[in-house]
């Protein structure tokens, strides 16, 4: 059986992500693209257009000090444009001694073969918002 196409989509950026390919990760997003991550660390909010969101990605490296890694379990589609993930993700924040190992999840919207929003769930928000901080 063939996957199905959204499936594949998400599966080719969680792979882009895990390399660092922001390159191809543009080339599944829409320009407008909005990501959505839960919480009040200085990761969290809604950051719109594809730039804003490879920045956000750069960011979470530079605080994990390339650390951060994502172990894809799932995805799962409805074959109306929506598709779910769920993984683990891991982290380390050396210079504070701590890292951080957490499931979550992702919520697609697609639109002609691209991601044009997400909506990222995770297990523990006060957990999340603790490792990666406020804005310094």
């Amino acid at each position: 059986m063939a996957m199905h196409p959204d499936a594949a989509l998400v599966r080719q950026g969680y792979e882009a992500f895990g390399k660092g390919d922001f390159a191809t990760l543009a080339e599944l997003m829409t320009a407008d693209c909005t990501h959505h991550t839960p919480g009040e660390s200085q990761v969290s909010g809604h950051f719109k257009g594809r730039e804003n969101i490879l920045a956000m990605f750069q960011q979470l490296s530079d605080l994990s000090h390339g650390t951060m890694r994502v172990e894809l379990h799932d995805v799962s589609v409805d074959g109306r444009g929506h598709a779910m993930s769920s993984h683990t993700y891991f982290a380390e924040r050396a210079e504070r001694g701590i890292g951080l190992e957490m499931k979550g999840g992702l919520f697609f919207t697609i639109i002609g073969g691209k991601i044009s929003d997400v909506d990222e769930c995770v297990a523990d928000i006060d957990e999340a918002d603790a490792f990666w901080g406020q804005a310094e």
